[in-house]
């Protein structure tokens, strides 16, 4: 739970209205400026309990789903609700006998009434866990990324999990994603009653104003190396530009897909671009914020995306951003206040669009202007975290009132 400061001076002039007797305030003066227009905090906290996979606070596996989990455990008590962490190790979301037994433990734990939060990729795959739990607790899940939409599942698989948690949101009190895109896609898919699905962005921690390298060359791709992050399409794209200046620089998990990360690397080799690529691993804290700072441009070319969370982590640097046009990504990018685009978003599986955007980067001037002063407009508007669990505080506290029926 965070600390809060009691704001003196609201107690001394609760004091002086009640002719001087000393006041004791039932509740707690907002200090932190992203929270002024915030409802007031009482003294007294709720309680939820947050369920999530094991490994959410590892950062040798940086995932934005779990920066998003850790982040609002520690924002939600600012909006009046104590979080409990329950992380279970498992290989979610196609769990083995023991994860699954912890799970069902976990939850025949909770007394009636309880106010839980599951982590999509611990919930959505065990339907048979879920449903049983459902008329008792008052169950909200949070879909960082549909079970279907990863990519290089075989498509038996993929039908298997998208049917698992189908059942698994139909029958619990709300649903929880992480982008207006996400939330038609969830409701359309699923077929669940629109009123019972919301939409909690994520924030985003306004940064200072990236310097970059020499502002054009020095290309960063945040992301795990996987296929539904799509690098290779990347590396294929910069391969027919070899005779333009550029660097690139890939930061993020290296161990979930090895054969992958083996095929980017022969990839790389092939187009002999070992001196322009460097695969740099997982970072977080100030190496991350020492790459971001060096950028000149952000570049991500994911299959599927609910949100994008490294998006946003870009434009709150003022860095520019290209990013293919699939799921969330179009509204990670924004418009600056001004109507301005940051961004550039190509078309999926074109290695050649993404190319031909590339030398519009490099080539012309006027563009990188345009592009930087609408990263900038963006960076000031981008809301922060306060506001993702102010909206997730809105959706918890209503599980109390409402009936618990099938979404």
């Amino acid at each position: 739970m965070t600390d809060v400061t009691i704001d003196r001076t609201a107690v001394a002039a609760a004091t002086q209205a009640n002719g001087g007797e000393q006041v004791r305030l039932g509740y707690v003066p907002v200090q932190n400026a992203a929270l002024k227009h915030a409802a007031i905090v009482p003294m007294s906290l709720r309680s939820v309990h947050f369920v999530m996979p094991g490994g959410v606070d590892d950062l040798a596996r940086p995932s934005g789903g779990n920066a998003y989990d850790r982040r609002i455990c520690l924002d939600l008590p600012g909006f009046g609700w104590q979080v409990h962490k329950h992380s279970i190790d498992g290989s979610w979301p196609r769990p083995d006998a023991a994860a699954r037994a912890e799970l069902a433990r976990t939850l025949r734990e909770f007394p009636d009434g309880t106010v839980v939060l599951l982590d999509g990729l611990v919930a959505c795959g065990v339907p048979e866990i879920i449903l049983p739990e459902a008329e008792r607790l008052c169950l909200a899940v949070l879909v960082h990324l549909p079970l279907g939409d990863e990519t290089g599942l075989e498509p038996d698989v993929a039908a298997e999990l998208d049917a698992k948690e189908r059942t698994t949101l139909r029958a619990v009190s709300a649903v929880i994603a992480t982008s207006e895109w996400a939330v038609r896609r969830l409701v359309s898919h699923h077929g669940l009653a629109p009123e019972r699905v919301h939409v909690a962005a994520p924030g985003a921690d306004i940064a200072p104003i990236a310097s970059g390298t020499d502002g054009v060359s020095r290309l960063l791709c945040v992301a795990a190396v996987t296929p539904r992050k799509g690098q290779h399409r990347l590396v294929e794209a910069l391969a027919t530009v070899t005779e333009l200046r550029w660097s690139c620089v890939l930061v993020g998990g290296l161990d979930q897909e090895p054969e992958y990360v083996d095929h980017i690397r022969s990839l790389i080799a092939k187009f002999g671009l070992e001196d322009r690529f460097h695969l740099a691993g997982p970072q977080a804290g100030a190496e991350l914020d020492a790459s971001y700072a060096a950028a000149d441009l952000m570049v991500l070319t994911s299959y599927a995306e609910t949100y994008g969370m490294a998006v946003t982590e870009a434009l709150a640097r003022g860095i520019p951003v290209l990013a293919t046009d699939v799921g969330g990504l179009p509204e990670a990018v924004g418009r600056a206040p001004d109507g301005g685009v940051p961004g550039i978003l190509v078309p999926p599986e074109n290695p050649a669009a993404i190319a031909a955007e590339l030398r519009g980067w490099f080539g012309e001037a006027d563009v990188r202007r345009r592009l930087k002063a609408a990263a900038r407009g963006r960076r000031a508007a981008l809301d922060g975290w306060a506001t993702t669990a102010r909206s997730l505080a809105h959706v918890l506290g209503r599980l109390r009132h409402e009936p618990r029926r099938a979404a």
